[in-house]
């Protein structure tokens, strides 16, 4: 192994821990508070969080084996398997992804009728309908045996068909494939998110016009003060568009690299660096590791949840070691008493009848 090789399996290793570590605590937030489980987008999340796991547990560390061993450790129906999986998670990733942006766009720009627009019903329906597209676009390669182990992204994936009559079969697939699942779900995230800032910043405005009247009208009021106020309205301007940024960014960073990729991949005159290749589907597998901070983890109700269950950890922890100390006190008495009553019987002496029991 190289000196790329090495790093990309110390980042590939990395992202296994951290993905399985924070959707783990996604789900378990998610089992712990009933207020999270009464929320519709929480289906979504649900849905986005056992996609990640699935794939921390089942293909990321395959693919850390192909990249030390540059093969793959099972046999052709465990790599057909798992290049199903990998088509199916990351489809259903990138539309769980979509579905959250729609229903922020809902809240946001119709809070009034959110409740009626947007119930546990309809979000069951779009999670059914993630599954079907997901379903559909990863069971035709897996049928027609175009799937299977991929020297360039060390990965069990959508393998490139030799015969030149498939060929052309398989580059309409991947063309519709990718336009369908990246690319329309990148469509819904920028024009859903970009709703959403529109409408943040016109309140940010509002409310920024109500403060400075309020402002004006006071006076007397410490210079300090109205500076606090003036940076309040700074930070609330720059949290909307951080925060939309952060949502489409990290889509398009982990995501456009591995797609744009096998794209250029269907042209076989254009020549791809195998540490690209490699990289790019990482890349791809980080969007896992991002999605727990970046949909729940750093929401204020995920982060009280947390801090519920840790207090509550620790105070059973703490009666646990307070009820064992109290039991190891009463078995020392125990202990001294029989102690006693021996050394009483062998020396003939009258034990006394406080030690008695």
């Amino acid at each position: 192994m190289d000196t790329v090789e090495v790093i990309v399996s110390l980042l590939v290793v990395a992202i296994i821990v951290v993905s399985l570590l924070s959707n783990l605590l996604v789900l378990i937030c998610f089992l712990y508070s009933p207020e999270i489980r009464s929320q519709v987008p929480a289906l979504f999340i649900l849905n986005l969080t056992f996609c990640n796991l699935l794939l921390t547990v089942c293909n990321m560390p395959l693919t850390l084996v192909g990249i030390v061993n540059k093969e793959h450790p099972g046999g052709a129906w465990s790599c057909q398997t798992a290049a199903f999986l990998d088509t199916f998670l990351t489809t259903s990733s990138m539309l769980s992804m979509a579905a959250l942006s729609i229903d922020r766009w809902i809240a946001v720009v119709f809070p009034l009728s959110y409740h009626s627009k947007m119930r546990y019903r309809d979000a069951l329906i779009g999670v059914a309908y993630t599954w079907l597209h997901s379903l559909s676009f990863s069971a035709v390669p897996a049928i027609l045996s175009w799937v299977g182990y991929h020297q360039l992204y060390a990965s069990c994936t959508l393998c490139n068909a030799k015969a030149n009559g498939i060929r052309g079969q398989f580059v309409i697939f991947t063309a519709v494939f990718h336009s369908l699942t990246f690319l329309l779900s990148l469509v819904v995230l920028c024009v859903t998110y970009l709703k959403v800032l529109k409408v943040a910043r016109f309140h940010c405005k509002r409310i920024d016009i109500i403060t400075m009247q309020t402002l004006v009208l006071l006076v007397d009021i410490h210079p300090s003060v109205r500076q606090q106020c003036l940076e309040e309205q700074r930070r609330r301007r720059q949290r909307a568009t951080r925060k939309i940024s952060t949502f489409i960014g990290t889509f398009v960073l982990c995501f456009a690299p591995y797609v744009i990729t096998r794209m250029v991949e269907l042209f076989p005159t254009v020549p791809i660096d195998p540490h690209w290749g490699v990289v790019s589907k990482c890349l791809a597998y980080s969007k896992a590791a991002c999605d727990p901070f970046v949909y729940s983890l750093l929401r204020h109700q995920y982060r009280k949840t947390c801090g519920d269950i840790i207090n509550r950890v620790l105070k059973r922890r703490s009666f646990d070691d307070s009820s064992r100390r109290v039991k190891n006190g009463r078995k020392n008495i125990i202990q001294v008493v029989e102690e006693e009553k021996k050394l009483s019987r062998t020396h003939g002496l009258e034990v006394p009848r406080a030690c008695r029991t």
